[in-house]
């Protein structure tokens, strides 16, 4: 495992060096059944064309390993994924829709409170922005149309309209007037941890976006919206890249 890390840490050390200019930037990641690392090539492909070098960062088991990661990042992003485990926030499974990674879970909150430490700009989307919430001392709705009657045009990638915050990062990127966002989830903040900003709601109230000095979190996907030809979303991550410069 030590041999793995130093490699690791050898290939961020080379990226970094490479591309003194660009920040290197890491993304979570989820697994496949046999527990191979996987990552929708829509992530790296926003960071590149925003400026930034990705680099996907494996399931880590040991705080050491996310320090010594995080030491070799200009910045992270927690990916989308999996449900967090209720556990986390003192709550059972609701129901069979709560599908949880364990091994996922216990990296991502090594990876999480390795970046909180190290006060490094994170972008969190979706579960990113879930979990954050969770680490931080909130709560979630484990299923969004069982606990919250009428609030069902969420997942699948349905559409909803947001209204940005004055002031928010949304707000002076885009504006103040509503947008249009996807929605792939099913769970979503419910008690919001303390020291967080809520930014955005849908029209059903939930949670679309939130921050804190450290923290940008979407529940949407911003960089599939991209992919899709959406172009407005790249300056989301292009005022990511140069907060990371400041």
């Amino acid at each position: 495992m030590k041999r793995n890390l130093f490699l690791l840490t050898a290939i961020l050390f080379a990226v970094a060096c490479s591309s003194p200019k660009a920040p290197l930037v890491g993304i979570t990641c989820s697994r496949s059944a046999s527990g191979a690392t996987m990552l929708a090539t829509t992530y790296t492909d926003a960071i590149s064309k925003a400026g930034g070098v990705p680099m996907v960062i494996p399931t880590v088991k040991t705080r050491e390993e996310a320090d010594a990661i995080l030491a070799n990042l200009d910045a992270i992003v927690f990916s989308g994924g999996e449900d967090v485990n209720p556990a986390w926030y003192g709550e059972e499974i609701l129901n069979e829709t709560v599908y949880m990674d364990s091994i996922r879970d216990h990296s991502d909150s090594l990876l999480a409170r390795a970046a909180l430490a190290s006060s490094k700009p994170i972008l969190a989307i979706c579960r990113g922005a879930q979990l954050m919430n969770v680490i931080l001392g909130g709560s979630l709705y484990q299923d969004i149309p069982t606990q919250i009657p009428g609030a069902d045009s969420h997942g699948g990638g349905a559409r909803n309209k947001i209204c940005p915050e004055e002031g928010s990062v949304l707000s002076c990127i885009y504006g103040p007037d509503s947008l249009e966002v996807n929605s792939f989830h099913h769970q979503a903040v419910k008690v919001p941890a303390p020291g967080i900003r809520i930014t955005a709601h849908s029209a059903d109230g939930i949670v679309e976006a939130f921050e804190t000095d450290q923290i940008w979190a979407v529940q949407f996907h911003p960089e599939k919206m991209l992919k899709d030809g959406e172009e407005k979303w790249l300056e989301l991550f292009k005022e990511y890249m140069r907060r990371i410069g400041r």
